[in-house]
């Protein structure tokens, strides 16, 4: 039986100190100092760093089953743990030494953006970085932002042998960048996902660094399993918790509500159709979830063995972890009808939990196929 290192679990106490600072948080718009305190003492935005430099390089599976557990709790602290620990992995990919320096900061978060919406110049033996990045959630407390560049030389693009732009991930210190409040979504209001600007600035060629198993500069199964799977399960995660959190408010509202179809007036939540739409798409969520649980487990046991986790499995967990998407998206549009102006009203917990969940689900990589 595999056992959870220690601090991988959600707390009774952390489930209700993160709970208890949700709405404050969604109205500041950034997460609390209690819900930031959680985040930095458990050591969960360093759990997907590499034990040896100072992360806490915990098994996959565990940190899923941690982000969709704080996600059932508040989306906003969840989501900003998931993206914030996703670029702390990043470690697992830079030369050791740089690694180890950053990790070594005090109250160390990475933040950052995959969409290569900046130039990075070749100057010497360094580049010089130029852009401006959105949606770095997280990014009143980072350290370090993370982001995706379009190389150039001498004002030219580099082009890969396809003829495609290429493309170079960097890390650099937060001293370098400068931050815009530009997040305006009504929902994950507290993830603080602003955009952030890098005007000119100097990096040496070590903050470069290529995500692809076959470049990991650290040794271990969480740096030899593939980017988009591990993508896609950590953001399915945030998603199925946010539905099973609204699922659980949902089911209070319409237990609350009065059948007005009915001749005695009775409890919406005693129709019979409607205990059937609850149970069914409870049923959907736990079968969606149940897959994705075998699929990664399955996945994470041939990384951890044979070191690899083929193309098949790769696909195999995409493919999972969107029909947990579906099925999460599924049982919110679903239910949202039958809680009636109570869930509408934005100072609603079940408001906000809708609002934070269908702002997570326009995430692109989560966009429906066609």
């Amino acid at each position: 039986m595999r056992h959870a290192p220690f601090g991988t679990t959600l707390s009774a106490t952390d489930a209700r100190r993160i709970a208890r600072y949700a709405a404050e948080a969604d109205a500041w718009r950034w997460l609390h100092p209690v819900q930031q305190g959680i985040l930095h003492r458990r050591g969960w935005l360093r759990m997907l760093a590499p034990r040896a430099l100072g992360g806490g390089e915990w098994p996959l599976p565990d940190v899923v089953r941690l982000e969709e557990a704080v996600a059932r709790v508040d989306g906003s602290t969840a989501w900003t743990l998931t993206l914030c620990a996703g670029a702390g992995w990043f470690a697992g990919f830079l030369a050791p030494p740089l690694a180890r320096q950053i990790l070594a900061t005090r109250r160390v978060c990475l933040a950052g953006s995959g969409a290569p919406t900046g130039y990075a110049d070749l100057e010497g033996d360094g580049y010089r970085i130029d852009g401006l990045w959105d949606y770095a959630s997280g990014a009143p407390m980072a350290t370090h932002f993370t982001f995706n560049a379009v190389l150039r030389k001498d004002g030219a693009v580099l082009r890969d042998t396809q003829g495609k732009p290429r493309i170079q991930a960097f890390v650099v210190p937060a001293e370098l960048v400068e931050t815009q409040p530009t997040w305006r979504s009504i929902g994950l209001r507290a993830t603080a996902s602003d955009a952030y600007r890098i005007k000119g600035q100097r990096v040496p060629r070590e903050h470069a660094f290529d995500i692809d198993p076959a470049r990991a500069t650290a040794p271990g199964p969480l740096y030899r399993f593939p980017f988009l799977a591990f993508a896609y399960v950590t953001l399915a995660a945030n998603l199925a918790g946010m539905a099973q959190h609204f699922v659980d408010l949902a089911t209070d509202c319409i237990a609350r509500r009065r059948n007005r179809f009915a001749d005695d007036g009775g409890a919406l939540i005693e129709a019979p159709q409607v205990a059937a739409v609850l149970a069914s798409t409870r049923a959907r969520l736990g079968d969606a979830r149940t897959r994705v649980y075998a699929v990664l487990d399955a996945a994470w046991l041939a990384a951890s063995t044979e070191d690899v986790v083929d193309a098949g499995q790769a696909a195999a967990l995409e493919a999972a972890s969107m029909a947990w998407v579906g099925a999460a998206r599924s049982a919110v549009d679903t239910l949202f009808p039958y809680c009636g102006l109570a869930a509408a009203r934005e100072d609603a917990e079940i408001n906000r939990v809708w609002r934070d969940f269908h702002t997570a689900s326009q995430h692109a990589l989560l966009m429906p196929q066609p």
